[in-house]
């Protein structure tokens, strides 16, 4: 393993019961950082559903550590992109536990990401954020991402 960021290495996920438990809990815990009131329980069938080869997995974990303790993950899939019908690279999760959040994990992972996405050939990468998220808003911002489209929803009950 090498260093990815200083104290810590980047580790390529192997897709085993260990890596979905473990991408469970930290998609678990974005979502309730950002809606603490809410419950999740279709985070499993998702993940089930769409965690494959085809959408690698990667985990930040600190050098010294001996155990397998990851502190960040990111996990990338496909996707078309709407105006031009071509392939391109979606972050469907980037977490960073918060204890180790503004040390530059999170900017590295997006930038790896984009270095993968080239690599197999896209050119453009995608992610959604929501907009009650100001920090991943700022980080996706000062790495030069732009808004494309705004997803809206209505609730009809």
């Amino acid at each position: 393993m090498s260093e990815f960021v200083p104290g810590y290495s980047l580790i390529l996920g192997s897709g085993n019961g260990r890596d979905r438990k473990k991408l469970l809990a930290f998609m678990h815990n974005a979502y309730i950082e950002l809606f603490p009131e809410r419950n999740f329980p279709y985070l499993e069938s998702a993940i089930t559903r769409f965690f494959s080869s085809e959408t690698p997995l990667w985990w930040v974990q600190p050098i010294d550590s001996l155990a397998w303790n990851p502190i960040a993950g990111l996990w990338l899939g496909g996707a078309i992109e709407q105006g031009t019908g071509e392939r391109q690279t979606h972050i469907l999760l980037l977490y960073v536990m918060p204890e180790h959040r503004r040390r530059g994990i999170g900017a590295a992972l997006v930038r790896y990401a984009e270095t993968w996405a080239k690599m197999r050939g896209d050119r453009q990468i995608g992610l959604q954020v929501f907009e009650t998220n100001l920090p991943a808003l700022s980080l996706y911002e000062a790495l030069g991402y732009d808004t494309q489209s705004r997803w809206m929803t209505k609730s009809i009950d």
